[in-house]
């Protein structure tokens, strides 16, 4: 197995603070992120001008600013330490919502367990994280410390300052891409995995999300050290909420929750991809029921049983660019990340915890 792992930042003081050190400590990788995506995007559609994309992106600010003004003084920091202009740095938020018109997508296979399933009594959530394959190039680990007390750890791509993680609570976010009608201009989606991280239960972070005027769909699965776990599917303007199922829950990319059904629009080999993804998922836990700890994850998210769609995706398995970048199993009550870069059959998980 290769050794290498993603690199780890500190952040803290106020949030503009924060934004200035992120900046200054990851400036090549995210200006490498940004001209990636650029190109990708470039790569898909013709872009009218550099200026009309910034502007697209500003457009999304208002709802940052009204439901979490300190994730716009982060990005405001990231432009002033890295020279990147503010719409350049709100495009790193946006890719999905951005992207949305013209781009298929299909990533990442979650999972939430409960104590009652676990080999050790401790609850775990994670995900493999599938994104073209340059993002396992410019992932970082960053623990944010902000003078709010909002402390978290996340796995993000560089730029963003939101993707994936936990908090000092023991609550653990993590999603998977959704595919519906009805995306509009609100609160972005990566975003909505931080915000949550702002409350202490899942509970109180569903009530949370739901109370955003969210700008597209997404999937998030939760976990906190009181034991309660769930899976809240939204559009931009519902939702459903998930209950665990003997300890456990999965999920991937199409709608599994009865009142949402009518919502898919993913179809064709990126809907069979994502239904193949969950069942192998859901057979793999319940299989070892009450066997499940960090290492027994390690062993299921670099299973490939279910090609040409597996769990742990490598570059060519389904004629796209996606692979999984990037390994993630959480400890949230333990304050813990297993983290290995992708696809995580070639490298070694490390253990991340807060400072």
């Amino acid at each position: 197995m290769n050794q290498k792992t993603f690199p780890f930042y500190r952040f803290e003081g106020s949030h503009r603070e924060i934004g200035r050190q992120y900046g200054e400590a990851c400036a090549d990788l995210i200006r490498k992120h940004r001209d990636y995506a650029l190109a990708r995007l470039e790569s898909k559609v013709r872009v009218p001008s550099m200026q009309a994309l910034e502007e697209a992106a500003l457009t999304y600010r208002e709802y940052v600013l009204k439901y979490a003004p300190f994730f716009d003084e982060e990005i405001q920091g990231i432009s002033e330490s890295t020279g990147l202009t503010l719409g350049e740095a709100y495009l790193l938020q946006l890719r999905a919502e951005i992207y949305n018109e013209f781009d298929s997508n299909d990533e990442c296979t979650t999972f939430a367990i409960q104590t009652e399933a676990t080999a050790d009594g401790t609850p775990l959530v994670g995900q493999n994280a599938d994104l073209p394959n340059f993002y396992s190039e410019i992932g970082i680990v960053a623990e944010f410390v902000p003078d709010d007390g909002h402390t978290c750890l996340m796995l993000t791509p560089a730029g963003q300052i939101s993707y994936i993680g936990i908090n000092k609570h023991g609550l653990g976010v993590f999603a998977n891409f959704l595919t519906c009608d009805g995306w509009r201009v609100g609160f972005p989606r990566y975003l909505l995995s931080r915000l949550a991280l702002t409350k202490e239960t899942v509970p109180e972070a569903i009530t949370l999300v739901r109370s955003v005027h969210r700008a597209s769909s997404r999937n998030l699965i939760m976990l906190d050290k009181k034991g309660n776990a769930a899976d809240l599917e939204t559009t931009p303007t519902t939702d459903m909420l998930i209950e665990p199922v003997n300890g456990l829950l999965a999920h991937s990319n199409h709608y599994i929750g009865q009142e949402l059904l009518a919502e898919e629009r993913l179809t064709g080999m990126h809907l069979e991809n994502s239904k193949t993804r969950y069942a192998r998922m859901r057979s793999l836990l319940e299989r070892h029921h009450g066997q499940l700890d960090a290492q027994m994850m390690q062993n299921i998210l670099r299973d490939r049983g279910s090609e040409p769609y597996p769990l742990c995706r490598m570059p060519g398995d389904d004629g796209t660019d996606s692979i999984t970048f990037a390994s993630v199993i959480a400890e949230p009550s333990k304050g813990q990340l297993w983290i290995a870069i992708g696809p995580p059959n070639q490298y070694e998980y490390k253990c991340y915890s807060f400072s």
